[in-house]
């Protein structure tokens, strides 16, 4: 985990202010991501953890500007470097794509062409951004391959994505955003449905990739340990709003929204008494079709007070680096594990 003092000090790669990205379907539209701040520094990574349909991916899809067609950021700015990628033509957005953001999606059967050889994959990166020879990117391939800790990798660049493994074929997917040196690497789910070998793997090959290019890295999991074993800072989304955000220690240790304790009361220890049982999280996230006005974790919530339906709660600072969206956070919550 890294050291707070440092995370403050750090310079600011990513901005995001106040983003909000909706689904429009015919005559509903879909609030998945609602008035997200977030800064990502440069050389630290930055855990977003939340339940599936948090909104998560579609922050980060935004940032890409990989949206589906019926998406649209109705309002907000991502600044990277101070550019401003929600102003910029496709065409430069596309030259930003792989050059200075680079993305891992979650499975990499799906994101790699079946029908084409895993060499193929990395050179096709390497010749539109780095604009080298076939001869070159296929040599630079190999090295790519190589680094990521693939065995024989003059044999594998000849290989189909299905006569890899899942984990060799997620080593892939990293090579290939690393192959044009990315400043922000973006790991969506990047160890699921990976074995536990395999993940442990994974997370440390890219904290070591992280450390040795000076990278900054976003990994978005819904798996606390996966995060809590290489993030120095967290933030927790729930219905496409962050409810909480602080280094690791801070949000493990003195957790300050309901909704974050919820979430650490929900994982299995190995310390946990027999006779004690984990906690689920009640009920259903809210319909982000009709969003509450007030917290979205109200209904859910075992503490919440009237206040806290009616009306959105601001954010509260407990530290430089901690801050809970909670009309009851002053009272902190206890945490189990």
């Amino acid at each position: 985990m890294e050291d707070a003092a440092k995370i403050k000090n750090e310079n600011v790669l990513l901005e995001i202010r106040d983003l909000r990205t909706t689904f429009y379907d015919r005559d509903r539209k879909i609030e998945a991501v609602r008035g997200v701040n977030l800064k990502v520094n440069a050389g630290e990574i930055l855990g977003i953890v939340g339940e599936s349909g948090s909104g998560k991916s579609v922050m980060m899809r935004s940032i890409m500007g990989i949206l589906s067609q019926n998406a649209k950021i109705d309002k907000g700015e991502i600044i990277l470097c101070g550019s401003h990628l929600e102003k910029l033509p496709e065409r430069e957005k596309r030259m930003i794509r792989g050059r200075e953001i680079a993305m891992i999606f979650q499975d990499p059967m799906t994101a790699l062409d079946p029908l084409k050889k895993i060499g193929y994959h990395i050179e096709e990166v390497l010749i539109r951004n780095k604009h080298m020879s076939r001869a070159a990117a296929r040599e630079n391939a190999i090295s790519f391959l190589k680094m990521v800790g693939i065995p024989s990798p003059e044999k594998r660049i000849n290989q189909y994505p299905h006569e890899l493994s899942g984990g060799m074929r997620q080593r892939v997917m990293i090579a290939m955003a690393l192959s044009s040196s990315p400043k922000l690497l973006i790991a969506d789910e990047p160890t699921t449905a990976l074995d536990v070998t395999i993940q442990a793997q994974i997370l440390e090959l890219l904290k070591k990739l992280k450390d040795e290019n000076n990278m900054s890295v976003i990994l978005i999991s819904h798996d606390l340990g996966v995060v809590a074993s290489l993030c120095g800072r967290i933030a927790v989304m729930y219905a496409g709003m962050i409810m909480e955000e602080g280094t690791a220690d801070e949000i493990f240790y003195s957790p300050r929204h309901p909704y974050t304790k919820a979430l650490l009361d929900s994982i299995p220890s190995i310390d946990i008494d027999d006779v004690k049982r984990l906690k689920p999280i009640r009920g259903n996230a809210p319909s982000l079709i009709d969003p509450p006005n007030g917290c979205p974790f109200a209904e859910r919530c075992d503490i919440a007070e009237d206040r806290c339906k009616r009306s959105m709660p601001e954010y509260k600072s407990f530290s430089p680096t901690h801050r809970c969206m909670c009309f009851l956070a002053d009272k902190g919550v206890k945490c189990d594990v």
